[in-house]
């Protein structure tokens, strides 16, 4: 541990991990509860696998390819919002044929990106400990935006995450309500890839807000929990990976999935407890 924090202190790539961790964490832990809560876990599985197309042809392209992953993860977020409202008996079908051509087109156009040997395994399965100053400008810009748009439309967020029907009585535009939560998720899942990868960017986006959700009395309550929960995982994982020198993304969904189960047996023996107790 005292060579991580010597790391930290030294050098530049270290210290971006952390920053990049914890603005994940923000990320994840509000746009992760409205993930939970409204229930579109599949959906935003579905944004994440097809970000790699983008990304394929950013590279192929000569573009950055977060710039690609970017466009990429809007373009499918407002196509499974659209096909998931109007046409809901087709939504499953229409996620599958994303998720699956996505990847597909994001490995052929990198194996054909001329003169450019891509480390492919690093977008599927993260590597925070690349992420570039220049990556973390454009996060931070994406970030920012969250939060501000979380600021401005939270109500309506509420009403559409937790009664549509009602939203539609009281004249709030559920359609591009939706649409924007679901854009929203797909900037915090192009932020997640740079922390975890493509792969496993559902648990960081779910993870931490399963747990808050456990204890939170409020939304507000769960995303504050869960964005503390996510700073705690990324910085743990940063510190467990480094000198056995596991995969830090990998580390920190391991440690995410193990606070999720344990969260969860101590919230059911609490309760069965008190019931007892109650008799």
């Amino acid at each position: 541990m005292l060579e991580f924090f010597a790391v930290l202190r030294d050098h530049t790539f270290m210290q971006n991990a952390v920053v990049i961790g914890l603005l994940a964490s923000v990320a994840c832990g509000v746009m992760g509860t409205y993930v939970v809560v409204r229930r579109i876990v599949f959906i935003s599985g579905g944004i994440s696998h097809t970000v790699l197309g983008g990304m394929g042809i950013a590279y192929y392209y000569g573009f950055n390819p977060l710039h690609g992953a970017v466009v990429t993860a809007l373009f499918a977020a407002i196509v499974i919002g659209l096909i998931s409202l109007r046409y809901h008996q087709y939504e499953d079908t229409i996620i599958g044929a994303l998720w699956a051509v996505g990847m597909a087109v994001g490995i052929l156009f990198i194996y054909k990106t001329p003169g450019y040997n891509v480390d492919l395994m690093s977008y599927l399965f993260g590597n925070i400990l690349m992420v570039k100053t220049e990556s973390i400008r454009v996060l931070g810009y994406l970030d920012g935006l969250i939060i501000l748009s979380v600021l401005l439309f939270h109500k309506r967020f509420m009403a559409v995450c937790f009664d549509e029907e009602y939203s539609k009585l009281q004249g709030i535009g559920v359609v591009s309500t939706y649409l924007l939560l679901l854009c929203l998720v797909a900037l915090t899942v192009v932020i997640l890839i740079q922390v975890v990868g493509i792969v496993m960017v559902i648990a960081l986006l779910t993870l931490p807000a399963a747990t808050a959700r456990l204890y939170a009395r409020s939304l507000v309550q769960m995303m504050i929990i869960a964005s503390i929960l996510g700073a705690v995982f990324t910085s743990s994982g940063l510190i467990v990976s480094y000198e056995p020198n596991l995969p830090a993304g990998a580390t920190i969904v391991v440690i995410a999935g193990l606070a999720y189960l344990l969260a969860t047996a101590v919230k059911g023996l609490s309760t069965r407890f008190h019931g007892r107790g109650n008799k």
